[in-house]
């Protein structure tokens, strides 16, 4: 009788775990990390490039539904001339090549809950995100181009 017991108990612990499952979400190809090599902006008729920047380095990350960046000096802030710290994330959407950055969080306080529209285009280990950055308040309008390589 016991052996019965312990082979019924058995069978049920294995068939409860087989019955547990957990979805598995779609992958982006967009989500990982991101290694900026290359930035300008376009303001009317100038260019101007923006990165890079000797002493700097910036990345990305995205996941399924959020991004985030990273700017910083590599000196860790101790040339005060040189310093530098930009950090921002929030939600954002993808339709294609078409990628919209709702921004949360940024250190400059005054983007925050502001939307961009955005061109996005992966090519190998490479992104290219494209678009205009425009806060009406703060008088800003302008056409960025960013690229940056995956990080393995």
């Amino acid at each position: 009788m016991k052996i019965h017991a312990l082979i019924f108990l058995a069978l049920a612990a294995c068939t409860s775990c087989t019955r547990t499952t957990v979805p598995v979400s779609q992958s982006s190809p967009i989500n990982g990390t991101w290694r900026m090599f290359a930035a300008k902006m376009i303001k009317g008729k100038d260019t101007t490039i923006t990165f890079p920047v000797e002493g700097q380095e910036m990345i990305k990350i995205l996941n399924n539904t959020h991004f985030a960046f990273f700017k910083h000096d590599l000196q860790h802030g101790k040339d005060s001339a040189k310093a530098v710290y930009d950090t921002g994330s929030g939600t954002y959407t993808l339709d294609g090549e078409t990628y919209t950055e709702h921004l949360t969080y940024c250190n400059y306080r005054e983007w925050e809950d502001k939307d961009f529209t955005f061109n996005l285009q992966v090519k190998h280990d490479t992104l290219i995100q494209k678009g205009i950055e425009k806060i009406e308040d703060l008088q800003v309008n302008r056409e960025i181009i960013e690229m940056y390589v995956r990080v393995p």
